[in-house]
């Protein structure tokens, strides 16, 4: 089956339905304006390589042959998704809990989504493409290898980009990790300790 090609790269979710409701609740102009100056981009810029690397999670959206959409969340160490070229990203799977249901949606509808949410930064990225799924790619497997994760790599999911936007940050509401909070508690700590230290020398 022939690859739909698309006039403008949002119209990968911009279809005619969505467009005639944009149309209909006064939007459009500004969309058609956006597609007009460029649209959303379609390849790796400096700027989402930087955002990739500060990211530990995303959620990885796919739908079987039936149509039924699946959402699995996938984590792992700051930068764990890798660019591999301007328009492939990757990531190594492992055993997990066997039920495989990306794995199979994938075998038969390789269509798939990114969601990347940055609490921290009241920021998020959204990603088109489609996902191909690889077994024994012994030099693929090391490129993506973590040496702090023992487990075995079983799968590397490689992810083609078609098309992202980055959202704008309003209700975003900003959480933060135990490590963002130690960066900045962790001074704070040794500067509480320094003046013990000193108050306990006048006793």
């Amino acid at each position: 089956m022939k690859k739909k090609e698309h006039k403008y790269t949002s119209d990968i979710a911009f279809t005619p339905a969505v467009k005639a409701l944009q149309e209909k609740f006064n939007s459009r102009k500004s969309y058609a304006r956006m597609e007009e100056f460029g649209g959303w981009q379609s390849t790796v810029t400096p700027q989402l390589e930087l955002f990739l690397r500060t990211m530990d999670s995303f959620y990885l959206g796919t739908v079987n042959g039936s149509g039924q959409p699946y959402i699995q969340h996938r984590g792992g160490p700051k930068g764990f998704l890798k660019v591999l070229d301007d328009k492939r990203l990757a990531f190594a799977d492992f055993s997990g809990n066997k039920q495989y249901i990306s794995t199979g949606n994938i075998s038969e509808n390789n269509k798939s989504f990114i969601f990347f949410m940055d609490y921290p930064n009241k920021s998020r990225i959204k990603v088109w493409g489609t996902t191909e799924v690889v077994f024994e790619d012994k030099e693929l497997v090391e490129q993506l290898a973590d040496p702090s994760y023992t487990a075995k790599i079983e799968r590397v999911f490689i992810f083609t980009i078609e098309a992202w936007d980055m959202n704008c940050p309003q209700h975003i509401k900003q959480r933060y990790t135990i490590e963002d909070l130690n960066m900045v508690t962790e001074p704070l700590h040794k500067k509480i300790q320094e003046l013990e230290t000193k108050l306990s020398a006048y006793e």
